[in-house]
């Protein structure tokens, strides 16, 4: 007998996060033999709680509908920062869950996010295989932070990627345009792992004129000596000074650079909210150097810049969306859609199923041997690891000179 999919998202949107979304809800349409309804919760795991289920199957009145929700950035059904306790601990939540699985015969679940996302996706398979529940779940990746283990790359960090080269180069050529000794400094996200601030070289490693001259990863013990240090010696060879730094770069103790401007504070995974780094760098630069400074938080700004989604991602992102539910329709669960590099030229990826056991509360850091010695900038090998996941352009809808977007009706369903 068929049963009903039900998809969620959660965690922090991207430019494609919505590819995948579109891939596997036309691909689940494409099986009415296996798949009956298309449920989309909102707000993820907590819309599940709360019985926010909406029905997305009968929402798209044609194929462009789909496409346009392939352009369209964040994430279409709302996200969450819940976190799902064990079941020993969340009895309630879990009894919850299965109510709800069982009120709209759920029998499929595909739940798209990143580190702590596969987390949740973990518990809820592992949950539901030990209690005997017919419940297939799969994780579909996601994250700008590229910190997913197993997989070769995220969808969701190519465009994020194209977005911070593209914005870095700017900035540079910006810079550049006063002949004055000047520094800018550029906070890029990235907790633990720095692939999104590693991209912002992009442009001068393939051989553009602009880009960092500095980039500090988490990864590589910062030294503020070495650091000034590093400053006077690029001021010395040219006017304009571009730096890129993670906002989680780290002192050789382990403690954040800018942990004393920090609020300490923490998300509902035990997180610590960063940010500060860039003016706090801003300032040092000031007060020992003493020229022109100036300091930029991308913040939120590369999140979800649909109108520089990276093709390649895109593409990835939506075929990661029709492989999860392949992947569900052949009995595959407890698994997460992996992405596997076959070759670099010509650039070829194939999926596979991982174990979400091996995904959860695990993360992926850039090797430290990709780094140059003295911490300061990236080697060749990252450069070639980087370089395809933001190549091709994409056609995004317009109208009066603005993007087009989809929105679902997110009215639940009554009863």
């Amino acid at each position: 007998m068929k049963k009903n999919l039900l998809v969620a998202q959660s965690g922090g949107p991207t430019a494609v996060i919505n590819g995948s979304l579109s891939g596997l809800i036309r691909e689940a349409m494409c099986h009415p033999e296996v798949i009956g309804a298309v449920y989309g919760a909102v707000n993820g795991i907590e819309g599940i709680l709360q019985d926010r289920i909406i029905r997305v199957d009968d929402q798209f009145a044609s194929a462009a509908d789909f496409e346009l929700l392939c352009h369209t950035p964040s994430s279409a059904l709302g996200s969450c920062r819940f976190k799902m306790p064990s079941p020993e601990s969340g009895a309630a939540e879990y009894a919850r869950l299965l109510e709800i699985f069982r009120k709209y015969e759920i029998g499929f679940f595909a739940y798209i996010g990143g580190n702590d996302s596969m987390d949740t996706a973990n518990k809820i398979a592992n949950y539901c295989y030990e209690h005997g529940e017919e419940v297939r779940v799969v994780g579909v990746p996601k994250t700008i932070d590229n910190d997913l283990p197993v997989t070769d790359h995220c969808p969701g960090f190519g465009s994020a990627a194209k977005y911070i080269a593209t914005t870095l180069m700017e900035i540079s050529a910006d810079s550049a345009v006063y002949p004055l000794k000047s520094v800018t400094v550029v906070e890029i996200m990235g907790r633990n792992a720095g692939w999104l601030t590693a991209a912002s070289g992009l442009s001068r490693a393939l051989g553009g004129s602009y880009g960092p001259q500095l980039i500090y990863l988490p990864e590589a013990a910062f030294d503020v000596d070495r650091f000034l240090d590093d400053v006077r010696g690029a001021l010395e060879k040219e006017d304009s000074v571009v730096i890129a730094v993670s906002e989680g770069v780290r002192l050789a103790d382990g403690s954040y650079v800018a942990e004393s401007m920090q609020s300490g504070q923490v998300d509902a995974f035990g997180h610590k909210y960063l940010a500060g780094v860039g003016k706090y760098l801003e300032r040092l630069i000031a007060d020992r150097i003493g020229c022109k400074v100036r300091s930029i938080e991308l913040s939120v700004l590369q999140r979800a810049a649909s109108h520089l989604q990276s093709g390649t991602d895109l593409a990835e992102a939506i075929r990661t969306g029709e492989t999860a539910v392949q992947f569900l329709i052949a009995g595959k669960t407890r698994v997460m859609v992996a992405l596997r590099r076959i070759s670099n030229e010509p650039y070829r990826i194939g999926y596979e199923a991982v174990p979400l056991e091996a995904v959860a509360n695990v993360e992926h850091k850039i090797p430290r041997e990709w780094i140059n010695e003295a911490g300061n900038g990236v080697r060749e090998e990252l450069v070639r690891y980087l370089a395809p996941l933001i190549q091709g352009e994409t056609a995004v809808p317009m109208k009066d000179g603005v993007p087009v977007h989809f929105a679902f009706d997110k009215t639940p369903i009554e009863g």
